[in-house]
């Protein structure tokens, strides 16, 4: 008996593991808003071990590059897992070590649609200082230090971000964005100017 209730407690604490604390049973991504899985695009698996964690903040991103309109979305995702799974030189000079995966959870594109990058329920990657674990990572399509947010992206965030909040009870006041964390410019000017009404908008929830 003792043998078969340590089996059952470990497998329960590696189901634990594999699971978002969820407190909604509202689909990841809301109806109406284009999604492409990791199946879909592609996806290789992951190259190296990744951190499990539990999401208590929901932090926004920037690619940081100029928004590609006539590329898709799959072959955007595909690029990025490539960069991210090898060294690669970064646009300061260094060079960035081998991720296992795509940094970042999620990626809304150009076109407001919304692919699936690193599985939640691990910790994602930064070139920079701050340690993502905890972060529910969103990365926008675009240099916002640069370019101006779509019409399309933008009604994609305000579906989407009070969406995952809510799914994941994640309060308006553990909502940021890059910076916040690190000397960066991330998520640029423009993007992080709406940061506030995102804070609203999950407020309303």
């Amino acid at each position: 008996m003792k043998k078969i209730l340590i089996m059952v407690f470990a497998l329960a604490g590696f189901i634990s593991c594999q699971k978002p604390a969820a407190t909604s049973d509202a689909p990841l991504i809301p109806e109406g808003i284009t999604y492409l899985t990791r199946e879909e695009w592609g996806a290789r698996e992951p190259v190296l071990p990744m951190r499990p964690h539990q999401l208590t903040r929901l932090t926004i991103h920037h690619t940081g590059v100029p928004q590609l309109f006539d590329r898709s979305l799959a072959d955007k995702l595909r690029s990025l897992q490539k960069f991210s799974q090898e060294e690669s030189p970064l646009a300061d000079g260094r060079m960035k070590p081998a991720w296992a995966d795509v940094p970042y959870h999620l990626y809304v594109d150009v076109h407001g649609a919304v692919g699936e990058a690193r599985d939640l329920n691990y910790a994602g990657d930064s070139n920079t200082s701050y340690d993502p674990a905890g972060h529910l990572l969103v990365v926008v399509e675009g240099n916002f230090e640069k370019e101006a947010i779509t019409e399309a992206q933008m009604k994609t965030l305000e579906i989407l971000v009070p969406a995952l909040a809510r799914r994941f009870a994640i309060p308006a006041d553990s909502l940021g964005a890059h910076k916040d964390f690190a000397q960066t410019s991330c998520p640029g000017a423009s993007l992080y100017a709406e940061l506030p009404r995102f804070r609203q908008l999950v407020s309303r929830k």
